[in-house]
């Protein structure tokens, strides 16, 4: 296990059992205790722990989203995969509104060399974009979410309803149940913003998301046009959606 995932799979067990110890952590990965006592230093500077001896007390609230920092790391190559095919869905010409979240900014990445309108609803897509020649930048209003810097607020909203778009580009927080969730209140209403004003909806979700909830329900996964994931996305989670009619490509 390379020290990415190791990290992630640190903080599941911080999020589930409210704490770890660095010993039984070393047997379990087969990692060095030194190692697994500097991954937990990375975890506390991300202010989701506090250090006790022998190990750590996580401070994440249940169902808490999990830093920015730390979600780029975890399945990046699944995601470089996904953002690939949602740019291969799009079409030359196309009014784009573009999610907040780590998909996202892959995305936006596969997208800096093509023709298109985009409105990306976070800074750090908009970053990615803002080099592109060929990319026409629409920059909506709103208050920026700490580290996430995403777009949120009435002026976010307000700026969505103002345009209509060819394709909205939806990220999430979970997708289990048949229901596109997301942590953040004001996230989803901006995704809901999105899927109004969108004439078609792609959701970009790797394969976790299927097995993950979150509080705010953004809507029906059924609502969207297409769903792209990677090729782990569990079979019993996939089917229904295709047998209800909705179009799922996993890459």
């Amino acid at each position: 296990m390379d020290g990415n995932a190791r990290l992630t799979a640190l903080v599941e067990v911080l999020q589930r059992d409210g704490r770890l110890d660095v010993a039984e952590m070393a047997v379990r990965f087969g990692a060095a205790e030194m190692t697994i006592r500097r991954d937990l230093d990375r975890i506390v500077t991300m202010g989701m722990a506090r250090r006790v001896r022998g190990g750590a007390i996580s401070l994440l609230m249940r169902g808490e989203e999990l830093p920015f920092a730390l979600r780029v790391l975890d399945r990046a190559d699944a995601k470089g995969r996904i953002a690939a095919a949602v740019a291969e869905v799009l079409r030359d010409g196309e009014a784009v509104a573009l999610d907040s979240g780590t998909t996202a900014v892959l995305v936006g990445r596969e997208l800096t060399g093509r023709r298109l309108t985009v409105m990306p609803m976070s800074l750090h897509a908009a970053s990615v974009l803002s080099g592109s020649d060929s990319v026409r930048l629409l920059m909506p209003g709103g208050a920026t979410r700490p580290g996430e810097l995403a777009m949120v607020g009435p002026l976010a909203l307000a700026s969505i309803g103002a345009l209509r778009f060819d394709t909205a580009v939806l990220t999430c927080c979970g997708l289990a149940d048949g229901r596109v969730t997301t942590h953040n209140l004001g996230d989803a209403e901006v995704k809901q913003a999105m899927l109004r004003s969108a004439a078609r909806v792609i959701v970009a979700a790797d394969s976790s998301k299927f097995r993950q909830t979150a509080m705010a329900v953004v809507c029906a996964a059924a609502e969207a046009d297409v769903i792209i994931t990677d090729s782990d996305a569990p079979a019993d989670a996939v089917d229904p959606l295709r047998a209800a009619g909705l179009e799922v490509r996993c890459v």
